[in-house]
């Protein structure tokens, strides 16, 4: 069967893509070997976030006093709790299912696998396998948990961020490796149900140590608070899983101690690989560099009518991410002239609580490129909305060039800061200046105004410090 356009992968870079090339006039098919959304919509962004709103409600039951509110004794079920999340997926993909029918997209089921002459095989669940063709195919096949030699998954003791999305019973104890986004969101969750938790990061900063050094020493400051242990610049050694539980020795940077610690599970949350294995790469010559698929500004490979997007190629491995690249892409092909994707405005969002948002340079990096800066941090504790919704951790801190005014980075700690940067974003797209951020009149009382609040201390203006 012939189309103008085939995808491969039908997460949120591959399912936005095939959309948006049926809106152009094309005929358009997409491969999906399991759910259409992909990880985000199944097993990653949405399901997760329905984990951590659970966590959220029962925590504000818990803390429902502090409101002047009474209830009784709360208590959860860990199942049904992790029900909800599947429920919460289920529904999203459905309507991924419902948007492809409405924009007449062809879905196959099963792996695809190039080969040559601009055609895919494609294999379904009982073997069978179907050719099809079309001058131009775009692979969207996505990421999975990245393996650790120290931390073989086995999906019982040692799990990835599936099976810790569908435990059947709540640990009582577990060990969290890597404080990246994934580790922080379970770290999180699984405190607030209860279990005890011990995060532990290679790197010395502390919790999400890619992020501003100043947010990362908040949020590692917060996280003790909760009673969460976090074992900065340590790595796992091995994991003994012969007994009942795991012993997990881990060993000291700096002085190569080591101890062992008993936990329930381990989770390895230590980021992601690229799903680039047997899809034909190799048969056609596709380059690739350190598991990624080369690709010019426009998503192309090397080989022509061959095209790679979202946590295949090089970038930050997040949904909008592959979502913008599967547009401009696709635009691309269409003939139109789209702007190339700027990497050094993408936000990044964490959804623990207190969330954490950044967009653009941190602090350390604008400094080492040679700017002469101006930076502004306004805390919560000074902010009337945060005060009076009893979100009082975290700060905005925004980062200019003293010399001309350019919003260079942004970096939030906080409660719904995730829903806040999305305006640091646009102001860098629009070459916004911080005497424009500052004379844009906030409302009062909000979370955002302490945007505003930031950008005057960085200028010296500051009215509520």
């Amino acid at each position: 069967m012939n189309f103008d356009i085939i995808v491969v992968g039908s997460g949120p870079g591959g399912y936005v893509a095939a959309i948006r090339a049926s809106q152009l006039g094309k005929k358009v098919a997409i491969v999906e070997r399991e759910n259409l959304g992909g990880i985000c919509l199944n097993w990653g962004c949405i399901p997760t976030k329905a984990l951590l709103k659970s966590a959220q409600v029962y925590n504000y039951i818990n803390h429902a006093e502090d409101y002047g509110i009474k209830v009784g004794s709360a208590k959860h079920d860990f199942s049904a709790v992790v029900k909800r999340s599947r429920d919460v997926a289920g529904g999203m993909s459905k309507g991924v299912d419902f948007l492809m029918r409405k924009n007449k997209i062809t879905v196959i089921e099963g792996e695809g696998k190039l080969a040559r002459g601009k055609k895919l095989v494609v294999t379904d669940k009982e073997g069978k396998k179907t050719e099809y063709t079309a001058p131009h195919i775009i692979l969207a096949t996505g990421a999975r948990a990245k393996q650790l030699p120290s931390l073989p998954l086995d999906g019982k003791k040692i799990i990835g961020y599936r099976e810790a999305m569908t435990l059947p019973k709540q640990p009582k104890k577990m060990i969290v490796v890597g404080a990246g986004a994934i580790g922080v969101e379970f770290a999180y969750f699984y405190k607030s149900m209860g279990t005890e938790v011990i995060v532990v990061e290679y790197m010395d900063q502390g919790l999400l140590p890619r992020e501003d050094k100043d947010v990362s020493k908040e949020l590692t400051k917060v996280f003790k608070k909760q009673g969460i242990e976090v074992m900065a610049g340590h790595a796992v050694q091995n994991v003994d899983t012969k007994g009942k539980g795991c012993k997990v020795t881990i060993q000291k940077n700096k002085d190569k101690s080591e101890q062992v610690i008993d936990c329930d599970i381990v989770l390895s949350a230590a980021g992601v690989s690229p799903n680039t294995e047997n899809i034909g790469l190799e048969m056609l010559g596709i380059e690739t560099d350190r598991g990624l698929i080369k690709v010019d500004d426009y998503y192309q490979t090397s080989v022509s009518g061959i095209y790679a997007i979202g946590d295949i190629v090089p970038g930050a491995a997040l949904a909008h991410v592959a979502s913008a690249e599967g547009i401009i892409c696709v635009e691309a092909i269409c003939g139109h002239h789209p702007g190339k994707l700027d990497y050094g405005n993408i936000p990044s969002c964490t959804y623990c609580s207190p969330e954490v948002s950044s967009v653009g340079m941190t602090e350390a990096v604008a400094k080492e490129a040679g700017y002469e800066l101006k930076v502004g941090k306004f805390p919560f504790s000074a902010s009337g909305k945060a005060s009076a919704s009893g979100a009082k951790e975290g700060f905005v801190k925004v980062i200019y060039d003293a010399k001309y005014g350019e919003l260079l980075g942004a970096h939030m700690v906080g409660s719904n800061v995730t829903e806040m940067i999305a305006e640091i974003v646009t102001a860098r797209r629009l070459e916004t200046t911080g005497h424009e951020i500052l004379k844009a009149v906030h409302p009062h009382p909000t979370m955002s105004e302490a945007v505003m609040e930031a950008t005057a201390a960085a200028y010296d203006e500051v009215i509520h410090l």
